[in-house]
C-alpha cells in the first residue's frame, strides 16, 4: 500500500482537505496497472475516489504509510462522543490485561462482536483462556453472564427454558433457561445434538425464544460466544454450514508467545491460597477478577451508536462485494460466502476502525478481518481437498490476486 497527502483547492466550500493515495486495493484496467483511489479527508467526513489516469501523479510520501492512517485523530465533529468511547475500549482492555496476558486480537474479537451485536465462535485447544475472557468481558461492562457446558444429552430446554407444573395452583409456569441473559458462553457447542444447535442458533438469529404458547424477547444487548476444540472430534456433531453462517466471526486462537507464556506462569505463582470456612482453596485467574466494571450498558449504548457512525466509503463497498463474489467463482471452492459475510466484514471493519481509533474504515481493516469473516463461509470442492488444498491458502490467495 502506498500512500501520500497532498493539498488541493478547497471543493464544495469545504475550507480544507486532504488526499491519500492507496494503490492497494486497485483493480486492473486490462493493462496491468492498477487504478489509484484517493481516499480524501475532509470536514465533511472521509470518502473515497479512484483516479483514471495511468500515471501515479501523486508521489508517495513517508507519512503516508497505512500505520499513520490509523492514528489520525477521529473527527469530532462526526462523532462527538469519540473520546468518551475510545476511553471506554481503553478501559476495557487494560482490565482484560490485569487478568489475562496477550489475547489482544481475541480481546479486538469480543469488542467487535459485542459493538455490533454479532455472534463469534472461538476455536482453540483447551487451556487458552477462552472461558476466562468472556468472563472478563462481561463483568468488566456490567453484563449478565451464563455458560453452558454443552454435552450430548443436553436438551433445548435446558438451554431455552421450559414450562413447569406449580402444584399449589395446579397452573404451568414458565421458568426461563440461561439464554436470557446478556453475554452466553456456549462451551463446546459441537458436542450437543443438532437439535440443540439448531434451538439455540435459531435464538441467536430471531433473538426470541417461544416457551409453550408464550414468546419472549431476549435482554439487549444479547451475544453468544460459543467454543469448540478443533482437535477432538470424537462423539461431536460438526456444525453445518447454514448455522457456521450465523455466526458473524470464527477466530482460530493461537498459543501464547514464549515471554506471554513465561509471564501466566508468574502471574500463577502469584495468586497463593483462599481462605473459606475452616479450610483454604488455591486461588485462580477467577478469584483476582475486580467485580466492579469499568463500564455502564450506557456507555455500551453509546460505543454502538458510534459504531454505527463510522463512515464507509462506495470504494469500500465496491471491494467487499468483488472479494466475496470471488469466493462464489473460484474453481476450487464448492460454495463460496453468502451476502451475510459482506454485511459481517463492513459491521466488523467499522468496530474495528473505532477501536483504532479512526471514525472511517480503511483497506487495512478488510484484510485483517478476512479471515475471520469468511473462511467459515466457504466449502472446498472434493478436487481441491485430494490435492491438499486449504480453505486458508485460498482464501489468502483471493486476497493476494485483488491486491
Amino acid at each position: 500500500m502506498q500512500g501520500c497527502q497532498v493539498s488541493q483547492p478547497a471543493p464544495c466550500g469545504a475550507s480544507r482537505w486532504t488526499a491519500t493515495a492507496d494503490s492497494s486495493l486497485g483493480t486492473s484496467r486490462g493493462d496491468g496497472v492498477p487504478p489509484v483511489i484517493i481516499w480524501v479527508s475532509s470536514e465533511y467526513g472521509l470518502y473515497s475516489q479512484p483516479v483514471v489516469n495511468r500515471e501515479r501523479s501523486v508521489p508517495a510520501h513517508k507519512d503516508c504509510h497505512p500505520q499513520a492512517s490509523m492514528n489520525r485523530t477521529p473527527d469530532k465533529n462526526r462523532l462527538p462522543d469519540v473520546d468518551a468511547v475510545i476511553e471506554f475500549i481503553q478501559k476495557i482492555k487494560q482490565r482484560v490485561g490485569t487478568v489475562v496476558v496477550g489475547q489482544d486480537i481475541v480481546v479486538e474479537r469480543l469488542l467487535i462482536a459485542l459493538f455490533t451485536g454479532g455472534h463469534l465462535l472461538l476455536q482453540g485447544v483447551p487451556g487458552l483462556a477462552k472461558t476466562l475472557l468472556v468472563s472478563v468481558i462481561g463483568q468488566t461492562v456490567d453484563l449478565d453472564y451464563a455458560r453452558v457446558q454443552f454435552t450430548i444429552d443436553l436438551l433445548p430446554s435446558d438451554i431455552l427454558g421450559s414450562e413447569i407444573l406449580d402444584q399449589r395452583t395446579n397452573e404451568f409456569r414458565v421458568h426461563k433457561g440461561p439464554i436470557f441473559t446478556n453475554l452466553l458462553l456456549a462451551d463446546e457447542i459441537n458436542r450437543a445434538a443438532p437439535k440443540v444447535q439448531g434451538a439455540l442458533l435459531e435464538a441467536m438469529q430471531e433473538r426470541k425464544v417461544t416457551i409453550g404458547k408464550e414468546t419472549f424477547k431476549l435482554p439487549a444487548p444479547f451475544l453468544v460466544i460459543a467454543t469448540q476444540n478443533p482437535i477432538e472430534q470424537a462423539g461431536t456433531f460438526e456444525l453445518p454450514e447454514a448455522q457456521l453462517d450465523r455466526f458473524m466471526m470464527l477466530h482460530r486462537l493461537e498459543y501464547p508467545t514464549p515471554a506471554e507464556e513465561k509471564e501466566i506462569l508468574r502471574r500463577n505463582l502469584a495468586l497463593g491460597v483462599r481462605l473459606e470456612d475452616r479450610g483454604a482453596i488455591a486461588r485462580t485467574e477467577f478469584d483476582v477478577l475486580e467485580k466492579e466494571p469499568v463500564g455502564s450498558t450506557k456507555e455500551l449504548i453509546q460505543a454502538m451508536q458510534t459504531v454505527h457512525a463510522v463512515h464507509v466509503s462506495e470504494v469500500f463497498i465496491d471491494h467487499v462485494v468483488e472479494i466475496v463474489d470471488r469466493t462464489r467463482r473460484h474453481p476450487l471452492l464448492e460454495m463460496g460466502c453468502s451476502p451475510r459475510a459482506g454485511i459481517s466484514l463492513i459491521k466488523a471493519s467499522r468496530a474495528r476502525a473505532l477501536i483504532h481509533g479512526r471514525h472511517y474504515v480503511t483497506p487495512e481493516d478488510l484484510f485483517a478481518l478476512a479471515e475471520d469473516v469468511l473462511l467459515h463461509r466457504i466449502r472446498l470442492s472434493y478436487e481441491a481437498l485430494a490435492d491438499g488444498h486449504t480453505g486458508k491458502s485460498i482464501l489468502k490467495t483471493i486476497l493476494n490476486d485483488y491486491t
